[in-house]
């Protein structure tokens, strides 16, 4: 009997045999569709175009063309000042590019403009590195006197532009100098926060102890300034005298301070290293100039 009425149910008309309707509401199918995120893409897109479009002294864009340059790099090329202090220049309206002040930045300069920068018309230089492997007896100051010589005396006639050292060297020090008329450059590495790292063999008066070694190489205080030392080592088959010290600071005072507060006399220091460059085949009193490569190893340092 349960065989035959399940037959017959199974047989019955398609009509009759349909399920019952379900109270439950089915799901709208246009929940499902994505139409919804695809409004918010384009409102966020059209917000992003707003803000661009409301930056203050916002040059418009375009293509660059050739040999074009931006102002305030113009203005910084010619050795006047820093293209962050140009930037200030700008804004405040004094500078004048074919006589019409001009305030926006990422303006570009094409050949031939004429360039006015507070009443004075301004040449731009090309950039020139010099480096310098110097000796005794010649410093960076201009008010020691006529007994020692100024250090661009060394590197004179290896360019027209003018030159400026990066940081200072007194009569005792020798080692690498750089010199540049890149201001941008010249400020970079005399910052304190500068990261760049220098290396100096020092010569004492007498053998170094270990113990004050070991002082110096956890860093000291010296007038109220933290001074971090990254290595301070004895120098291989030489005296316990001479020592190489790595840091980062390119102010040689710095250098000798570490060790007069240990009450040891500096007799010479010999920088060796300058943010990646030796004096690998420059003579000493002898200079170069750098490669491209170098430039683009400082300027990303």
């Amino acid at each position: 009997m349960n065989n035959k009425d399940g037959n017959n149910r199974g047989s019955g008309p398609r009509a009759n045999s349909s399920r019952p309707s379900s109270n439950k509401p089915k799901p709208a199918m246009q929940k499902r569709a994505q139409g919804p995120k695809k409004v918010k893409t384009i409102v966020k897109v059209a917000d992003t175009t707003d803000k661009v479009e409301k930056k203050p002294n916002q040059a418009p864009k375009r293509p660059k063309a050739k040999d074009e340059i931006r102002l305030n790099k113009y203005i910084s090329n010619s050795g006047t000042c820093s293209r962050r202090d140009a930037d200030i220049y700008i804004q405040s309206g004094n500078v004048k590019v074919n006589g019409i002040p001009v305030v926006e930045m990422g303006y570009m300069v094409k050949p031939g403009d004429v360039v006015n920068f507070d009443g004075v018309v301004l040449t731009p230089e090309k950039k020139v590195y010099i480096l310098l492997n110097k000796p005794k007896n010649f410093t960076t100051a201009l008010d020691e006197g006529q007994e020692y010589r100024n250090v661009l005396e060394l590197v004179k006639g290896s360019t027209t532009s003018k030159i400026a050292p990066i940081g200072r060297m007194d009569k005792n020090t020798t080692g690498l100098l750089l010199f540049t008329n890149d201001t941008d450059m010249i400020r970079k590495f005399t910052l304190p926060s500068q990261k760049s790292s220098k290396i100096y063999q020092v010569s004492l008066d007498k053998n170094l102890k270990f113990e004050d070694l070991e002082k110096i190489n956890k860093g000291l205080v010296l007038d109220g300034h933290r001074v971090y030392v990254e290595d301070v080592s004895y120098i291989d088959g030489e005296a316990k005298s001479e020592i190489g010290i790595q840091l980062r600071s390119a102010n040689v005072k710095v250098v000798r301070a570490i060790f007069e507060n240990f009450s040891y006399d500096v007799l010479r220091i010999d920088r060796v290293a300058f943010a990646g460059l030796t004096k690998k085949n420059l003579p000493r009193g002898n200079w170069r100039l750098l490669t491209d490569q170098e430039i683009i190893n400082l300027k990303n340092v």
